[in-house]
């Protein structure tokens, strides 16, 4: 049977990438392994596909009874097929926090380790076969990398994940600050998109308490782009929240280059949460967060309803 590789819904460049290089991984070392996708990759992980040719993998919707499967870039059922506990799961690497829920058929690998990205751990899993890796290969590498650290301005930047990077673009002969600029246009490119999809694009579901948040975060060198559409973005965040099954949808316009976020508050609830969250006074419905980054790191762990 062949292993399927895939990590969460609407899927970034960590996420798209790892599973393709653990697909490289596995059949390089005797597996037969194919990286799918749970939805459509966003326009810098589409890019860097693009640019190191590889084709877009196959979008599915669930998995079979008993479907052997490695998990990439999330542990969180909500972010996984609807079947996953009735499918083989073999393995799972990731660097996010264990949330719990998963049931697998017998014991399994698991790796998480808090590194910035999930294909900084890879290289490491690979115990020597890493040296065979193709260049194409490398290039996914490097991309997870730049994209899950921003160029190292996220606070979930290592020193194994710059080093690791800046290994990999000497030997591509890669500029990476010229290369990393190239993707992040390639990520601040969403006008085709509509609201609903730009607050699903880059999100995850978080409860705090019983209040359930779906939290989007859009990374952009050009926030303008997005706030400039901030009223109807505002008024799809209902219908999406009410669409997804949760009580409020949380939205940060990540500015890459000032390293700050721009939380979007619509109402009273969002308000309320940037204040007690980030100790923000919010006299409008925007409010700037110096220094965020990181929804892992500065976001999700601090969200407050009170």
């Amino acid at each position: 049977m062949t292993t399927l590789v895939f990590g969460h819904k609407a899927p970034d460049t960590d996420s798209l990438g790892s599973a393709l290089i653990w697909e490289w991984f596995m059949n390089h070392t005797g597996t037969d392994a194919k990286a799918v996708l749970l939805g459509t990759p966003n326009t810098e992980a589409a890019f860097v596909a693009k640019r190191w040719g590889f084709a877009q993998p196959e979008i599915i919707s669930d998995v079979a009874d008993g479907q052997d499967c490695v998990i990439v870039d999330t542990n969180n059922p909500s972010e996984l097929p609807s079947n996953i506990n009735g499918a083989n799961v073999t393995a799972i690497i990731d660097h996010h926090k264990l949330v719990g829920g998963l049931e697998t058929a017998g014991p399994i690998d698991i790796t998480i380790r808090p590194l910035a990205c999930t294909a900084t751990i890879m290289h490491d899993l690979m115990a020597g076969h890493e040296a065979h890796m193709p260049e194409a290969v490398k290039g996914l590498m490097l991309s997870c990398i730049l994209s899950d650290t921003l160029e190292f301005r996220s606070p979930t930047t290592t020193p194994v994940d710059k080093a690791l990077a800046e290994k990999l673009a000497a030997d591509l002969g890669v500029d990476l600050s010229a290369y990393a600029s190239d993707m992040f246009e390639a990520k601040s490119d969403v006008s085709e998109f509509s609201d609903a999809e730009l607050l699903r694009m880059d999100s995850k579901e978080y409860a705090v308490g019983d209040t359930k948040f779906r939290v989007s975060v859009l990374e952009t060198t050009a926030p303008k782009i997005i706030l400039d559409r901030k009223e109807s973005i505002m008024a799809s965040m209902t219908d999406v929240a009410k669409e997804d099954g949760v009580d409020q949808v949380l939205l940060f316009v990540v500015d890459i280059l000032n390293e700050e976020a721009t939380m979007m508050i619509p109402n009273a609830l969002s308000k309320t949460v940037a204040q007690a969250s980030f100790g923000a006074t919010v006299t409008g419905d925007t409010v700037v967060l110096p220094g965020v980054m990181s929804r892992k790191k500065q976001i999700i762990p601090n969200l407050k309803t009170s």
